[in-house]
């Protein structure tokens, strides 16, 4: 038995290795080349953006490889008779479906620990990567377009010669509640420092407005932008689905603790309005500010709690999927791999991704417990548990 066992361990590991690889360079691929379009990166910074972008892919690839590893291995081992020698011999099919269950929990845990590093590691290290070769991406992408635009900054250029731009018209908005700057000039130059964080645009005769004062200057200046306002995110500024495992306790603390301070500031309004006898200042209106962000607040509340539980139940499908498709390839009992394998993808297609995107999306809103996130997966697993019933049976 434990010749058979070695044997259907191999077989799975050989088959699934080879097809995440093939499947996780697809989609690597597929990924470097949306960074290139959207940044404008060059050769070299595509080439550094491997290592943070492959963790990505492989979240993605996984899971898939691992059904398709499973219907592969034991739809061949069943159309062959090999499940049937089995039972002729008073051995139970679980005894070599046992095994590669223990490797799909095994594989579900790093799983779950590339969909933690793909979203925080990797994308902190990508956005690395481009802001110390931002100043190459603004200079290709001006020369190229006339024109560079991120969420923060607009340059727009009537041309570009060397190092210099010919009439240019940069917009900066900072990250806190400053005024817009807008500033023109007959001519500029771009340097960036990597160590220090800041893009310095040193610009010749030319207005520089911020806010609606506006002021002429004939000389040179110079002005620092930070990369980091640019580029980079404060945790309470990053998407629930951009944090870390390890940070979510603290960022629900920091929305907790805002959502105490809006109260209290609605609590002071309302008091000093009532001493004072300005009625008007006790009208819903006139917090509605304050109770736009508190419900703004709130909801990233729910996506914090919610984002653990996804990310352990997108790990967990490795398991749910060998559950399912182990028993459906002994019964389909097709030697042909790919055959067995849609056949086993089509009713997770259809019933495991509605349900996980349906509870996903109750869970972001509150109206459903996180747990629901892994309605999915509790789904296809009693399924699963269904199906090897009847294997194990028959």
């Amino acid at each position: 038995m434990k010749i058979m066992t070695r044997y259907v361990l191999s077989e799975m590991l050989q088959v699934f290795l080879v097809a995440l690889t093939a499947l996780t360079l697809f989609m690597l691929v597929i990924g470097l080349a949306k960074e290139a379009q959207q940044q404008g990166l060059g050769l070299m910074q595509i080439l550094a953006l491997v290592p943070f972008v492959l963790p990505d892919a492989m979240r993605f690839a996984v899971p898939g490889t691992m059904l398709f590893a499973v219907a592969s291995v034991f739809g061949r081992l069943s159309s062959s008779n090999e499940i049937t020698a089995l039972k002729a011999a008073g051995i139970t099919p679980m005894a070599v479906i046992w095994p590669v269950a223990g490797l799909a929990i095994a594989i579900s845990f790093a799983c779950v620990w590339l969909n933690d590093v793909a979203v925080s590691w990797g994308r902190d290290g990508v956005r690395g990567v481009v802001v110390r070769s931002l100043e190459e991406i603004i200079y290709s992408r001006l020369q190229q377009q006339r024109s560079y635009s991120t969420s923060q900054l607009a340059i727009n250029v009537k041309g570009v010669e060397g190092r210099r731009l010919i009439r240019p018209t940069m917009s900066f908005q900072p990250a806190n509640a400053s005024p817009s700057v807008t500033l023109s000039a007959m001519e500029a130059e771009l340097k960036t420092d990597a160590e220090a964080g800041s893009l310095t645009a040193i610009c010749s005769n030319g207005t520089v407005r911020v806010g609606d004062v506006e002021v002429a200057f004939p000389d040179t200046i110079e002005r620092v932008i930070p990369l980091d306002a640019i580029n980079g995110k404060k945790l309470a500024e990053k998407s629930p689905s951009e944090i870390a495992m390890a940070d979510f306790t603290a960022a629900h603390e920091e929305a907790a603790r805002s959502i105490t301070r809006l109260e209290q500031k609605i609590a002071g309004r309302l008091a000093t309005a009532l001493l004072t006898g300005q009625v008007a200042q006790t009208t819903p209106g006139s917090v509605a500010g304050e109770r736009g962000q508190i419900d703004r607040l709130q909801s990233r509340i729910y996506r914090i709690e919610m984002e653990p539980w996804r990310r352990w139940a997108n790990g967990f499908s490795c398991l749910a999927f060998v559950l399912v498709g182990a028993p459906m390839a002994i019964r389909m009992r097709n030697a042909d791999f790919l055959t067995s394998f849609f056949l086993c993808f089509l009713p997770i297609l259809l019933v495991y991704y509605p349900v996980f995107m349906a509870g996903v999306s109750q869970a972001k809103s509150g109206e459903l417990p996180p747990i629901a996130v892994w309605g999915g997966n509790l789904l296809i697993t009693l399924w699963g548990i269904w199906l090897l019933r009847g294997v194990i049976r028959r």
